[in-house]
């Protein structure tokens, strides 16, 4: 049996994940967590063993970038999907570069999930076809967007101000100093060309970041 740890915030979708996976006869729900703190606590907690964390990209507490960047950081075999309602062509990319093994959309259907489950427990990459498209456009100009140039923490706190965090939420998400959170930010304008943080959401929808 695959053993699947589940991260997100949303009680029925998480109790959907679990029947999924209760379902597939050959996966198996290990625990759970609702907020990217107790994915943190409970994931890297000694001697408990589970093989694919699935996880959420817009957790409370924690980010799940930042959860991804620690369990990665701490544990660098372990496997992990994240699981997102953004747009995956968009953000994908920029996750898999920060040690995602796989990028899938909750627009996807239920089986392309335990798909990427299994792909990535026996040691493979999983992309989708908008996916592995995008990463094919690497070098062109349809991925030349100022945000791709990001730097992977400017990339966290540009996620986090779209979701309209302040500098202080997003520094207590990340575990840094509100003076370095707003570094960045004023990085992230001088990259967006943007002079506020309204400008750089404008931006996000501009790109189709969000609607």
């Amino acid at each position: 049996m695959i053993r699947v740890f589940l991260a997100d915030d949303h009680a029925i979708v998480l109790g959907g994940l679990q029947r999924l996976i209760a379902e597939s006869g050959d996966l198996e729900v290990v625990g759970v967590a609702t907020d990217g703190r107790q994915a943190l606590q409970r994931t890297l907690q000694e001697g408990f063993a589970w093989d694919v964390l699935v996880l959420d990209l817009s957790l409370p507490r924690v980010a799940g970038a930042e959860v991804l960047r620690r369990v990665k950081a701490q544990r660098p075999a372990s496997r992990v999907i994240v699981l997102s309602m953004y747009p995956e062509d968009q953000y994908a990319p920029h996750l898999l570069e920060a040690g995602a093994d796989a990028y899938v959309s909750k627009a996807s259907a239920p089986e392309r999930l335990l798909e990427a489950i299994r792909a990535v427990a026996s040691g493979a990459r999983w992309t989708s076809s908008v996916v592995a498209k995008r990463l094919q456009e690497q070098g062109s100009d349809a991925a030349s967007l100022p945000h791709r140039r990001l730097s992977s923490r400017e990339h966290q706190v540009f996620n986090l101000i779209i979701e309209g965090h302040s500098v202080t939420d997003i520094a207590a998400q990340l575990d840094l100093h509100a003076s370095t959170v707003s570094n960045h930010l004023r990085a992230i304008k001088t990259a967006l060309d943007a002079h506020t943080v309204a400008d750089i959401v404008r931006y996000a929808v501009r790109v189709g970041l969000i609607d």
